[in-house]
């Protein structure tokens, strides 16, 4: 299916897509897709700079006729979030993404895309390389590590760009011209525990929780899917009495809504039918509670080899409450803006295995003031079942300004292009704009991108004819930057 993707139009983008799928690109394992994109400028005899960060800048000079324009920064982000379902046999640290054609979207094969942010890296490389699209100088900002730290877009220093505007090209609906996003800020709780030893007359279970939908823990927050740490705790909570847990493996990205969750836990012999019958009515609520929007959800319990060890009655109940008090999902909307989540919160990891647990929560807020307020929410939580809880991976929102000068531009050549208005919006995702504000205070910013469903998980795929009309968008808007001041 390969070929049949790099036939796609637009052409360029679709094979500069095509070959970036090619390199592994982890968020902190970006080592080759920083060398690809390096060899990718220096082959084009274009300039191109390494900031102490691990940043990639390429600058291009205007064309014949654009040289009165204001400089632009094009900017999107290397690293793409590793997710694959249970059963795909996939290394991510080697291969490169198997993408496939399906109804119009192109998708790959058990894994996630690469679509956030691939294509918009990809549109940059397509007009890099272009001797026929008409732009004024341009400065290609791409940068590292955004799906796990924003650490690029931190520490990219004053002084490395000389652009006045900013077109980031991160987001995901095409009828959308982005003004404002989310910050955020990681909650982690940890704690140890003092092992129980169980020497005979008990029955080891595997307890899994698999095939919800997952999700961007900013985008897809408001949604309703199922969070597997959240339904693995209501099954724990509802068996507890009949069982101790010898270790929990929920979620994987603290930007994820986890789609998967298993546990092991420990049984006395006279203690498995009234965990068996509680197990079963338990699980069959929850099926029923979400059998609308998470459709291929599996609850299963399967015998396993035993364990000899398991967290205590009291650890354990501790555990659960934490869990169960914790805040998960929208924690307030926007009275400033119809629609917008302004503050969340996602469980978005829990790990209990010899001795140590560990809880790692993403909250995400377009004001401070309410992130600051769910972030000790859960601290409070935590520490009130013994956790000791660290805040870490602070980053600042995107305030909108609706009176930005490109903004006024990029709605009018929406209207004039695609004969209706563009939705002006703000995110509850995390995008680099505010980030790159601080030190750039002065640099006019937006961000805009085709329709790109299921971001973060196995499910993600590009729409083929939103990629089309992102193109044309964006060939417009370069031919459309204003004139530099006199």
């Amino acid at each position: 299916m390969s070929q049949d993707i790099r036939n796609l139009e637009p052409k360029a983008l679709w094979n500069n897509f095509s070959d970036l799928n090619t390199v592994p690109r982890g968020s902190k394992k970006e080592e080759k897709v920083i060398a690809f994109m390096v060899d990718f400028g220096k082959n084009l005899g274009l300039e191109t700079i390494i900031d102490p960060i691990q940043n990639v800048i390429i600058k291009k000079p205007a064309t014949a006729g654009m040289e009165n324009r204001k400089t632009i920064v094009m900017q999107s982000h290397l690293d793409m979030v590793h997710q694959k379902n249970g059963d795909t046999i996939f290394d991510f640290d080697n291969d490169g993404i198997k993408m496939i054609i399906e109804d119009g979207w192109v998708t790959a094969e058990g894994t996630t895309l690469g679509a956030d942010n691939g294509l918009g890296v990809a549109a940059i490389m397509s007009v890099l390389e272009s001797n026929d699209i008409p732009h004024p100088a341009i400065e290609a900002l791409f940068t590292i590590d955004e799906e796990t730290g924003m650490t690029g877009a931190k520490g990219l220093q004053a002084g490395y760009l000389d652009g006045e505007i900013l077109l980031n090209l991160d987001t995901e609906e095409d009828t959308e011209i982005d003004i404002g996003c989310a910050g955020g800020i990681d909650v982690t709780a940890t704690k140890k525990y003092k092992e129980e030893e169980f020497i005979e007359n008990h029955t080891t279970f595997k307890v899994t929780v698999k095939g919800l939908r997952g999700g961007h823990s900013g985008m897809d927050i408001h949604k309703g899917f199922g969070n597997a740490n959240k339904i693995m705790n209501r099954i724990l909570e509802a068996t507890q009495n009949y069982m101790n847990i010898a270790d929990i493996q929920g979620g994987s990205l603290r930007n994820a809504i986890p789609r998967e969750s298993f546990a092991t836990v420990i049984c006395r012999s006279h203690d498995i039918d009234n965990f068996m019958l509680e197990a079963e009515e338990i699980s069959t609520q929850i099926k029923q509670e979400f059998s609308n929007i998470e459709p291929n959800l599996v609850i299963n319990f399967k015998q396993t080899q035993n364990h000899q060890k398991a967290i205590s009655k009291g650890e354990q109940s501790k555990l659960i409450k934490a869990i169960n008090n914790g805040h998960n999902g929208v924690y307030k909307m926007s009275e400033e803006m119809e629609g917008l989540v302004e503050a969340s919160n996602n469980i978005a990891i829990v790990n209990l295995k010899d001795g140590n647990i560990q809880i790692d929560c993403l909250t995400r807020s377009s004001v401070e003031e309410s992130k600051t307020e769910v972030a000790n929410q859960l601290k409070d939580t935590f520490e009130n079942e013994g956790f000791k809880v660290e805040f870490s991976g602070s980053y600042p929102g995107w305030s909108p300004n609706s009176d930005s000068p490109i903004l006024s531009v990029m709605e009018d050549l929406y209207e004039s292009i695609f004969a209706k208005k563009a939705d002006v919006v703000a995110c509850h995702a995390g995008l680099e704009c505010g980030i790159l504000g601080t030190n750039y205070p002065d640099m006019d910013m937006i961000s805009f991108g085709p329709t790109i469903k299921g971001a973060h998980s196995p499910d993600e795929r590009a729409n083929i004819a939103s990629a089309q009309k992102f193109w044309k968008y964006l060939l417009e808007i370069l031919k459309n930057i204003p004139l530099k001041e006199a």
